[in-house]
This record gives structure tokens, C-alpha cells and sequence, in this order.
């Protein structure tokens, strides 16, 4: 099981949070963009990210500061909280040992039937 660094000071943790979604909104764009498809949408305010996929559901990440966590809401396999990780370098669900990112990409790529990275497996790719 991947090590959690539970003790990110509150400069350190809207770091990288902040980085994850300023990237994570980027690609998301991106992907819409390439997609065409007016019924799917990405926003982002105030710390809540959401993506809507039509039909196929809505997905809410957001930023949760008191916990150092960022919260992930998805329409297939629920609710989860990830904290970062700095020995994985990445955004962790400690109940089942597996990145955001990863999540993201296995679930999205499924959902939309091609190809998803959304570049938030390795925070410090991004994170400066």
C-alpha cells in the first residue's frame, strides 16, 4: 500500500491542488474540444471541477482545504477522497491504492470509447 503524507502544510496542499485541477481542466477541455459533442461541458469554480458527459453522467472533483484532500464524485464507482502521496507523487485513494489519475484515464477511455490521459498521474510533472 502506497505511504499518504497526511501532514502537506496549507501552502503545499493549494500547491499541488492546484496545479491537479488547473491541469486537469486543461486536458479536459482539450478532450471536449476533440470530441465535439455541445451535451458534454467542463467548468471549474471556486475549487469544484465538473465535467458533464450527457447522458452518461456527471462527474464532481473538488478541493476539500480542512482535509488536504481533493474529492472526487464519479456517476460509475461513486464517491472517493484522495490525499496526496508524495511516494507515489500523485493524488491516492487509500482504499484502493490507486491514483486520480488513473481512475480518471481507465474510466473516462471506457465511457468515451478512446484513448484519455488526462496528465494528472505524476503531480510533480506539473506542480512547480
Amino acid at each position: 500500500m502506497t505511504a499518504i503524507c497526511s501532514n502537506l502544510d496549507m501552502e503545499q496542499y493549494h500547491q499541488l491542488s492546484d496545479a491537479t485541477m488547473e491541469t486537469l481542466l486543461a486536458s479536459l477541455e482539450e478532450l471536449l474540444d476533440s470530441l465535439g459533442r455541445p451535451s458534454y461541458e467542463v467548468e471549474y469554480h471556486s475549487g469544484v471541477l465538473t465535467l458533464i458527459l450527457g447522458d452518461k453522467g456527471t462527474y464532481v472533483i473538488n478541493k476539500q482545504p480542512p482535509n488536504r484532500q481533493i474529492w472526487l464524485s464519479s456517476p460509475f464507482s461513486g464517491p472517493k477522497r484522495y490525499d496526496y502521496s508524495e511516494e507515489a507523487d500523485a493524488w491516492v485513494y487509500s482504499r484502493e491504492d490507486r491514483s486520480m489519475g488513473h481512475l480518471l484515464n481507465d474510466e473516462l477511455s471506457q465511457v468515451l470509447e478512446r484513448d484519455v490521459d488526462v496528465r494528472i498521474t505524476k503531480i510533480s510533472d506539473f506542480a512547480q
